[in-house]
């Protein structure tokens, strides 16, 4: 062929995409009940929003943007998450004016120049969910059993969910000499990352994960926070555990973002290669001021869509799930008129319908109907069209029986 998709982008085919439509609905849904309201950012903003929201020590910044000069001579990169140009919206609409904490949500593509691994691609998706102007950990521990509900519910078994606390600046600079202690005797048996890491963000070096085996012993963040840090963090754990959601405390978690505070969290699955996180979020109650908003406090998380859906194929808890409710077969002329009627009125009912459009025989046609996993057959003839009746088949069990045309709709329904 001339042309081929580019490396780290896909194809989302027929067969793959009605996957995707399920966990995009459900995440709709779910937000729905928690009160979340969509929000749709451009796919590309000023490059500076990306540096000073996410931090220009990560390896996003550094690394991973998609940056390009446009014709105006700015400088534009293809947002890389979704967290910074939500609060850049919330900002410059200045929904911070609203009475009530803004609770927004977001599905769709992000873009990171990054090595290839299994669920990780360049253009990738996010499902994501912001909430803006509340300091309760109540809301943290809301938007952490959020993300827990939308993997349970899409059907993912065995997510774990991992918390922790990074404190704030403060409590930071004052960790930061205490692991820069402990790592300075370390610095020439780490990775090249770790080495530059540890004299730019020295927190970032404990995200590594080639050089887990040197940090045994290393202090913990825990152990640095200050009354109000470990009042946030423990009223957290109070609220999770009141909820029922399973959490492990994991001091070294700290996210790969430098706008977080307080609390940081991750969801993580067997199953998806040595890099087992399909997900998670952080407090970023300096950002919105940092990007030029009044300060306001929020909260946030990020869930990859991708590795949701490699592990849902690989669990296959919906690998057999009917892409059709009913297929309908028709057999004479008169007949194969009259399914297209009825395939129409069951569309505007509801169901998920389909019929042949290839003059195909009847044993063809049940083929297709199998290929498509229909629940049922509803197969017309001239005979039984002349009597005002369909046979339905139920496609599990082989049980066929007759019924009434105008029932057709309302049988399926039960």
């Amino acid at each position: 062929m001339a042309f081929q998709k580019l490396p780290g982008t896909q194809d989302i085919l027929p067969g793959a995409s009605e996957r995707w439509q399920y966990v995009e609905q459900k995440a709709r849904d779910i937000c729905r009940r928690y009160n979340f309201r969509e929000i749709r950012t451009p796919m590309f903003e000023s490059t500076e929003l990306f540096q000073r929201g996410v931090g220009e020590t990560t390896d996003i910044v550094e690394k991973e943007m998609y940056t390009f000069t446009d014709r105006g001579d700015r400088s534009v990169t293809l947002r890389p998450e979704g967290t910074a140009g939500v609060v850049r919206s919330y900002v410059e609409n200045k929904l911070f004016g609203e009475p009530d904490v803004s609770k927004l949500y977001y599905i769709g593509p992000m873009f990171r120049y990054e090595r290839q691994q299994a669920g990780r691609y360049r253009q990738f998706h996010q499902f994501g969910v912001e909430a803006l102007g509340s300091v309760d950990p109540a809301i943290d521990a809301e938007v952490i059993a959020l993300g827990y509900t939308f993997y349970t519910e899409v059907g993912l078994k065995g997510v774990r969910v991992e918390i922790n606390s990074v404190g704030t600046p403060s409590v930071r600079a004052d960790f930061r000499e205490k692991l820069l202690a402990f790592l300075e005797p370390k610095r020439e048996v780490l990775c090249k990352d770790c080495q530059s890491r540890m004299d730019r963000n020295p927190l970032r070096v404990l995200d590594c994960k080639n050089d887990q085996h040197h940090f045994e012993g290393a202090p913990s963040i825990l152990d640095s926070l200050d009354e109000e840090c470990s009042t946030h963090f423990n009223k957290l754990q109070q609220y999770l555990s009141d909820m029922g959601i399973p959490y492990t405390i994991n001091p070294r978690l700290v996210r790969g973002l430098d706008y977080y505070t307080h609390t940081a969290f991750e969801y993580k699955s067997e199953g998806i290669g040595a890099i087992d996180t399909i997900g998670g979020g952080g407090r970023y109650n300096g950002l919105v001021a940092e990007i030029g908003g009044p300060d306001q406090p929020g909260i946030g998380l990020g869930l990859g869509l991708e590795r949701t859906i490699m592990l849902l194929n690989k669990q296959a808890e919906q690998a057999n799930e009917p892409q059709v409710d009913v297929y309908l077969v028709g057999l004479g002329e008169a007949a194969e008129r009259e399914t297209a009627r009825i395939v129409y009125q069951l569309r505007q009912d509801g169901i998920r319908a389909e019929r042949d459009y290839l003059g195909r025989k009847m044993k063809a046609q049940m083929k297709s109907a199998d290929r498509l996993q229909a629940r049922y057959t509803a197969i017309l003839g001239d005979d039984e069209l002349s009597r005002g009746e369909i046979a339905l088949k139920d496609m599990a069990s082989g049980e066929q029986r007759f019924v009434a045309l105008g029932q057709l709709s309302a049988q399926l329904k039960q």
